[in-house]
């Protein structure tokens, strides 16, 4: 019980990292007319959060394995890892800033963690990043690596649906429906990507990429990405 109580905690959508300030690249898309009604939402939703269990995931996994073996390098690898695959800036950025802040919260919250000693290196070196950092205090806290994945892809389609309800004629039930049906896929990711390595990341998403670097050159915008 206490275990499923830490992962709520840390895994929620509200949990002060500053997801809110972030849409993964659905501003764009609705602005473009990508995304412009219920069905092309939830298409886009499970675009990213695919991409998210094959790229980022991977780094979490790697990140939750290197904290239950105490192994500080292995952490810094996969950090290493999401940090390079990130070619938008505006993604690194909401990497960077969002794994930031969950590690001075856990260092906060939790105390004495390998969180605490990421940050201090990290100051001149590889930056901590949100999904490693994730994988790094679930797997600290007790929580196992299927639930700290799984919290991952639930917080990444929440942070998307979140941005939907401001940007979208979309009422919070549609969201939750879509929510619902895009978490249905997340034992799947998991089984698919659990033996990869760091190597075997894939970020490959050329359209959303595209709308995340048009994203960066807007006048007036009401999300980081």
């Amino acid at each position: 019980m206490v275990e499923t109580l830490k992962l709520l905690q840390f895994g929620d959508s509200v949990f002060p990292v500053g997801a809110f300030s972030f849409s993964n690249g659905l501003e764009m898309a609705v602005e473009h007319g990508v995304v412009h009604d219920r069905v092309t939402l939830q298409d886009f939703v499970r675009t990213v959060t695919r991409l998210a269990a094959t790229g980022d995931g991977v780094a979490l996994l790697a990140g939750h394995r290197g904290a239950a073996a105490g192994d500080l390098d292995r952490i810094r690898r996969a950090d290493e890892a999401v940090h390079l695959r990130k070619i938008n800036e505006e993604m690194r950025v909401m990497s960077v800033r969002m794994g930031r802040k969950l590690a001075e919260a856990a260092t906060r919250i939790v105390g004495e963690t390998l969180l605490k000693k990421r940050i201090a290196e990290s100051a001149n070196g590889v930056p901590v990043t949100y999904p490693v950092a994730l994988g790094v205090v679930f797997a600290e806290l007790g929580v196992g690596e299927e639930d700290a994945f799984a919290a991952h892809q639930y917080g990444t389609a929440s942070t998307v649906l979140g941005a939907a309800v401001r940007l979208m004629r979309l009422d919070h039930l549609d969201a939750q429906s879509i929510l619902f049906a895009v978490n249905e896929k997340v034992a799947d990711d998991y089984r698919e990507v659990r033996t990869a390595d760091l190597d075997d990341m894939q970020t490959f998403g050329p359209h959303l990429d595209v709308l995340a670097a048009a994203h960066q050159h807007t006048h007036v915008r009401m999300f980081m990405s």
